[in-house]
């Protein structure tokens, strides 16, 4: 391993300032190991993929995107669900990092969560990303799960998690994230 310490990119599915995906990234930088720093990025300045743009050079937020990933050991994808799907501002943000010729996705443990007012706790959309990561040769945390269901009752009015059980599975996801990393070298 390159450095004890776990370096994780945090990307929020959502643009919403006070969206309950924030909130969870939020929550899961406070309840990230010591041995785990976890550094946000906010996807909303990427533009939509566009070969034509990406044919004159990758616009800078692009660019920015792409060696964020290159150098983190890991990232942390928190999705809300849209239409029994992902975000596409989250979609768009995967589809120009997996470009070539850098291809910063191929082999990067990822783990992914999400909160939503409904029942099913985000568990279509986080189907839907684990088959994207498929395509992209990453290597995604299997389990825990954690699935935010409900999310109005798990986080106060400024979209802070409250609800100490999710917390706990949180923490849980964030420790197998750090285990996946150390058994892959990727740290």
């Amino acid at each position: 391993m390159k450095d004890e310490r776990i370096h994780v990119l945090g990307i929020a599915g959502s643009l919403r300032r006070l969206s309950y995906n924030r909130g969870l990234l939020r929550a899961a930088e406070e309840l990230a190991p010591e041995s785990m720093e976890i550094e946000v990025f906010d996807i909303a300045p990427i533009p939509p993929y566009n070969a034509d743009v990406e044919e004159q050079g990758d616009p800078e937020p692009v660019r920015e995107l792409k060696e964020r990933i290159r150098q983190a050991d890991a990232l942390l994808i928190v999705t809300p669900e849209y239409n029994h799907s992902i975000p596409g501002v989250l979609k768009n943000a995967i589809d120009w990092a997996s470009r070539p010729p850098q291809r910063v996705l191929a082999g990067k443990p990822v783990a992914i969560m999400g909160a939503t007012t409904g029942a099913w706790g985000t568990a279509r959309a986080q189907e839907a990303l684990r088959q994207v990561f498929v395509y992209t040769q990453s290597l995604v945390v299997v389990a825990p799960e954690v699935l935010v269901a409900s999310a109005a009752k798990r986080f106060d009015g400024e979209s802070n998690l409250t609800d100490e059980t999710t917390r706990q599975f949180v923490r849980q996801l964030l420790e197998a994230l750090a285990d996946w990393v150390r058994r892959l070298g990727a740290a």
